[in-house]
């Protein structure tokens, strides 16, 4: 019997070593491949895209404030000047963007209830084009800018910035006949207006009139020095048009 003890304890390691090999083994079997995709299968359909991540469809659009400061009383001409001239003079962006505000302040200004009411029901509808998820909702929301702008055109003809705002809605929508047509209409009665020139070099050099964006960025820069982005833009259209400088 002890004999056959002292076998089996000679055995006992031997079996020990065997079940480690087979379990490394075991552990070092490559894993079980994936199954194929299945040819037939619907995929899922894509997230809809997040709205933070959507550029800004307004960018490089010159715009006025979300909120305008109030305009002091007086004659809406000679405020006017006075403005433009300090526009020119401001010696840093920040007084320079104040002064902005304030004449967009007066361009505003539409002097009756309807449409300031109208010009803000519009306003929103264009707002919210540029935040819809899909291209059938931003079709509806131009639209409803259009149909609001248009009533205030027919009841005040005379209100220059109903026209420049209709302008921005059609360039939104890539209709850039419609846009340029009141755009003209916008510059024809203020020639100073740097939102109008911005878009209208924008046009054109989208539609591929370096020479004509150009002209048209280098009067917005004229009127506002400190236009913000408009310096870069002359510079690198002029190096495209003209050359650069020897």
């Amino acid at each position: 019997m002890p004999g056959k003890l002292g076998g089996m304890k000679r055995h006992i390691p031997c079996l020990a070593l065997f079940a480690l090999i087979a379990t490394a083994a075991g552990a070092q079997q490559p894993p079980d491949p994936a199954p194929a995709p299945d040819p037939h299968a619907v995929p899922d359909p894509a997230p809809p895209p997040d709205p933070r991540a959507v550029p800004d469809p307004h960018e490089g659009l010159v715009n006025p404030p979300d909120e305008l400061p109030k305009l002091p009383r007086g004659d809406r001409f000679r405020n006017l000047e006075f403005l433009f001239g300090a526009l020119k003079a401001a010696p840093d962006e920040a007084s320079a963007k104040a002064v902005e505000d304030r004449i967009w302040a007066v361009w505003t200004a539409a002097g009756s209830e309807t449409t300031i009411l109208l010009m803000g029901r519009a306003k929103k509808a264009l707002d919210d084009a540029g935040k819809a998820r899909s291209d059938e909702d931003k079709t509806k929301d131009y639209d409803l800018a259009l149909q609001l702008l248009d009533a205030i055109i027919e009841i005040k003809p005379d209100y220059t910035e109903a026209w420049n705002r209709r302008a921005t809605v059609y360039f939104m929508k890539k209709d850039y006949a419609d846009a340029l047509s009141d755009i003209f209409k916008v510059l024809a009665r203020e020639p100073r207006h740097f939102g109008a020139l911005s878009g209208l070099g924008l046009i054109m050099q989208d539609v591929g009139d370096d020479k004509r964006a150009l002209d048209a960025y280098r009067k917005a820069l004229e009127v506002y020095p400190r236009l913000k982005g408009m310096e870069e833009k002359v510079k690198n259209l002029k190096e495209k048009v003209e050359g650069r400088d020897i």
